[in-house]
């Protein structure tokens, strides 16, 4: 019997079981009903210490900061540059994300999205000692492409800021942008002397946060087709894993679980705006979801 050579990066065991069988009992779905959705800050590449996006607004922070110090007063800003994670959590995340997304305001998205690419082409993770965009999850790469070859649409739902996660999807998974749902910033549309139209970054948040309850609701206002697969790493991600599976037909929810502080990290993924009632590895198990175990799971963790 010939070995499967399908996801090498994933070790032999139940995990990796688990896909394959998925895979192939996908194939007796529709083709328009092959539908898959990840989570990006934790799903597809590391999160640890620090998300990426937040890391690009200390860059642009840091340069601001440069040329006008007095911009590092506002307290939510002189809490970031100090490290004062007690008083950053006392200011509130939603507080600090919205001043940090101010930095951007009155940018086109065109600028904008030119920003995220030359920090990302840039930028190194100094933990891991490697490009920021190379902590990308290589067995994460290799499942995405074994659901393009089966004729799936792949998209990413993150938490994470719409647009900063569109200006490098295709680069990075090969996800164009209009299959990207996040954090929605808000645009004004506005006419140059000449009236040519245009829109305009404002620091203004459109709905909420796109955790839990509301990566679902998007996911049908936006897209308008639901997932038989899903994959996340938090209590964020809870609401769009059940969806997956929900449905009277084959279904894979799957889960994250960082327990590998040598090759990456060891951490319980917590949602960043969302209370959650227990653990998310504890309602998997009981929800009989797939977790993906980083340390035992993934030969590979990143791309060689």
């Amino acid at each position: 019997m010939t070995a499967d050579t399908r996801l090498p990066s994933w070790r032999p065991g139940a995990t990796r079981d688990t896909l394959l069988e998925f895979l192939d009992a996908a194939r007796s779905v529709p083709r328009a009903d092959r539908v898959a959705y990840f989570d990006n800050d934790g799903t597809l590449w590391c999160e640890r210490p620090a998300y990426v996006q937040l890391e690009f607004f200390l860059s642009a922070l840091r340069r601001r900061v440069a040329d006008d110090p007095s911009i590092g007063e506002r307290a939510e800003f002189a809490a970031l540059l100090s490290g004062d994670q007690g008083r950053v959590g006392e200011l509130g995340l939603v507080r600090v994300a919205l001043a940090l997304a101010g930095l951007f305001e009155g940018f086109t998205p065109e600028a904008f999205a030119a920003e995220v690419r030359s920090f990302l082409a840039k930028a190194t993770h100094a933990a891991l000692g490697r490009p920021m965009s190379a902590t990308v999850y290589q067995p994460m790469l290799e499942l995405i492409g074994e659901l393009r070859r089966q004729d799936f649409t792949v998209g990413i739902v993150t938490g994470g800021g719409t647009e900063f996660v569109r200006a490098v999807s295709e680069d990075l998974y090969g996800v164009p942008a209009e299959l990207v749902v996040g954090t929605l910033i808000a645009y004004d549309f506005e006419r140059d002397r000449s009236g040519r139209p245009g829109l305009r970054r404002t620091g203004r948040v459109l709905g909420d946060a796109n955790e839990g309850p509301a990566k679902v609701t998007n996911i049908q206002t936006q897209l308008g087709r639901r997932p038989i697969l899903a994959a996340g790493n938090s209590g964020g991600d809870r609401e769009m894993l059940e969806w997956a599976v929900g449905a009277d037909r084959p279904g894979l929810a799957l889960l994250v679980d960082h327990d590998d502080a040598e090759r990456e990290y060891a951490y319980a993924g917590k949602a960043g705006t969302l209370t959650e009632s227990e653990p998310i590895t504890e309602t998997a198990l009981r929800a009989g979801w797939s977790v993906v175990s980083v340390a035992n799971d993934w030969e590979t963790v990143f791309p060689g």
